[in-house]
């Protein structure tokens, strides 16, 4: 199954990657990197598939920073760990986001790959896959506060 996988997107090749989920078509990468796993995100016009309310419904760069801006996240620089933050990065083919991804907290990243399985892996390793698998490359890392636990001892 992994073979499969490094067809598709050559990058995981000699990469340390792991499957994480079994496949699924409840939910997509634009969701899980919203930490969502019970139904798909598309910005598409026929509005057949959820997105947030009052977010633009654009297959832009600017829009996908301002839904995920909505979420809480800004722009940022670096794709490094910071513990105090949460990151997700969003890959761009052809001038249209094709991919989101959210960092772990040992700093891989975990992405769901479209109707196929979630998976942890270096950021780059997702990047210039063959077919409708092509995800382009990261244009955008976002950032946001993780909240303090507010469980007390």
């Amino acid at each position: 199954m992994q073979s499969d996988l490094e067809e598709w997107l050559p990058n995981l090749a000699g990469t340390e990657y792991a499957i994480t989920s079994p496949r699924t078509n409840d939910y997509n990468c634009f969701a899980w990197a919203a930490e969502e796993d019970e139904r798909w995100w598309s910005p598409d016009s026929a509005e057949d598939y959820y997105w947030p309310e009052n977010a633009p419904r654009e297959l832009t760069l600017e829009a996908f920073i301002q839904t995920y801006g909505m979420l809480g996240y800004v722009p940022c620089d670096s794709a490094e760990v910071e513990p105090e933050f949460q990151k997700i990065a969003i890959y761009v083919n052809a001038g249209e986001p094709s991919h989101a991804a959210r960092q772990l907290p040992n700093g891989n990243w975990t992405s769901k790959l479209g109707g196929w399985e979630d998976i942890e892996h270096q950021i780059e390793g997702i990047e210039n896959g063959i077919g409708d698998v092509n995800y382009g490359f990261v244009q955008q890392i976002m950032k946001r506060p993780i909240p303090r636990s507010s469980t007390v001892q």
